[in-house]
């Protein structure tokens, strides 16, 4: 059992957070809307605060701090000033680990880092992947870029809600993973939306193909569990367009610095800007295919 703070009780952080206080940890919670974290304390237990540093400082200092908020602007609002976890946190006295499990910029999890160095706080930028299920079922892939000692300490902690918890390399470089993992899945939608437009028109049983190809070299995590919700048309779920185009933004910035080519995500956010100007921001990522319908 250790003393955990979590920031950010979203559609992902909430059942994170739950996770842990399941797996016999001492959670404090802090939500920007303070009525959702009394809902999860409600629920789950553990205890709320009023500020990011006052989860820090709950029960006499958190051995480690989780964050899953927005944006970079979102991460820079709970970790520094006065209210924010670096500042609880070095109060505490108590050698802590903070994760963030932000989508966010490389740039900001090394800001994060070189200062929380500069307190004797280990730091670990940690973005996840299996979506909102991937959250409520404890089966996320875990991106971690940090220090080696310092993820092996804190990695059986993280455990409580991921499927995988992997070091890529040192900090910055659980973000750049995870960019790489929205290049692959932005490819990986479009590539399914096509594939299924084109089973319908020719008149295939779509049961049937799906039961053929999804266990060969196109099967795919998109396929077996977007591929039926496509054909529904069923879009209320998963993965939000206004997320994926947020993680895009990050994705094409460091792209820029990198000078890599992306056609194909470029097509992807191209697509997913005129769902959104249809007024489907909040529709899954999946609801690409809805381009390629004629009725």
């Amino acid at each position: 059992m250790v003393r955990c703070a979590f920031i950010g009780l979203g559609v992902m952080g909430y059942p994170m957070a739950g996770h842990l206080q399941a797996a016999g940890h001492e959670v404090t919670v802090y939500n920007r809307t303070g009525s959702r974290a009394e809902a999860w304390v409600g629920e789950h237990g553990g205890a709320m605060a009023a500020t990011p540093a006052e989860a820090a400082e709950a029960a006499e200092g958190a051995d480690a701090v989780m964050m899953c908020v927005g944006n970079d602007d979102d991460v820079r609002s709970v970790v520094f000033g006065e209210t924010g976890v670096l500042t609880g946190m070095a109060d505490s006295g108590r050698p802590a680990t903070l994760v963030d499990h932000t989508t966010a910029s490389a740039e900001v999890a090394r800001e994060v880092a070189a200062a929380a160095s500069e307190m004797g706080i280990g730091f670990v930028d940690a973005p996840v992947s299996g979506g909102q299920a991937g959250a409520e079922n404890g089966q996320l892939s875990v991106m971690c870029g940090g220090d080696p000692e310092v993820f092996e300490g804190i990695r059986p902690v993280i455990d409580a809600y991921a499927r995988a918890t992997v070091l890529v390399g040192p900090v910055g470089h659980g973000q750049l993973t995870k960019m790489v993992n929205q290049i692959c899945i932005g490819g990986l939608i479009q590539g399914l939306a096509e594939a299924l437009d084109f089973a319908r028109r020719a008149g295939l049983d779509l049961e049937q193909v799906l039961a053929a190809i999804s266990k060969g070299a196109s099967g795919s995590w998109q396929m077996d569990n977007r591929a039926r919700t496509m054909l529904e048309r069923h879009f209320d779920h998963g993965f939000a367009i206004d997320w994926m185009r947020k993680d895009f933004g990050i994705v094409f910035d460091e792209a820029e610095r990198l000078g890599a080519s992306l056609p194909f995500t470029e097509l992807a956010d191209r697509n997913y800007e005129q769902l959104q100007e249809q007024g489907h921001g909040r529709w899954d990522t999946s609801a690409v295919i809805e381009l390629l319908r004629e009725d």
